[in-house]
């Protein structure tokens, strides 16, 4: 089987890659663009980043969108990680949250999934954790350094991809999305 994968992030790709390579699935990267629209709702997102991306590919694709959601921020960054990550980074969460004893954390992620004529369907995943006081490891990519998840003495950010693809927000989306594929549809 093979499943196309529109995203213009490296990272997400290989992440991806090897979750999709256990179960032997081959994932082809586009990097077709798409407008990815703003929305407080990761689901949305998703849903309509793949009804896009689908028009153009003309064939079956799946996009992902994902985002940090703090609890004492209310939820923030959530659907905004990547702008706020790009303006003011790992530093500017730790900052927002210097003074924060309760530092509760989820990653969530989206993949939706669309073939041509078809509706899309999204997938959902989740990790609980928690917010470090500072940055910890140089792997993964944006918030990975400062999220540590649940039951776990290392930050996303200190595993090698594969350790980080046992149990991610980003792993757990995909692997809904395969095994429904995986079942038939």
């Amino acid at each position: 089987m093979t499943l196309n994968f529109v995203t213009s992030n490296l990272h997400k790709f290989e992440e991806v890659k090897e979750i999709a390579a256990r179960e032997g699935i081959e994932l082809v990267h586009s990097r077709t663009p798409y407008v990815e629209i703003q929305s407080d709702s990761l689901e949305e997102i998703s849903n309509v980043g793949v009804q896009q991306a689908c028009a153009i590919v003309k064939a079956p694709c799946f996009v992902e969108d994902a985002g940090l959601f703090v609890d004492a921020l209310k939820g923030f960054p959530g659907p905004y990680s990547k702008y706020v990550f790009l303006t003011v980074g790992n530093q500017g969460i730790l900052k927002l949250l210097e003074k924060e004893a309760k530092r509760g954390a989820e990653f969530r992620s989206a993949v939706g999934y669309c073939e041509p004529g078809g509706k899309p369907l999204v997938f959902i995943g989740k990790i609980r954790g928690a917010i470090t006081a500072a940055p910890k490891g140089s792997g993964g990519f944006g918030f990975d350094p400062i999220f540590t998840p649940e039951g776990e003495k290392k930050t996303f950010g200190e595993m090698p991809t594969e350790e980080k693809n046992r149990f991610s927000h980003r792993a757990r989306a995909v692997e809904g999305l395969i095994k429904w594929l995986k079942k038939g549809k």
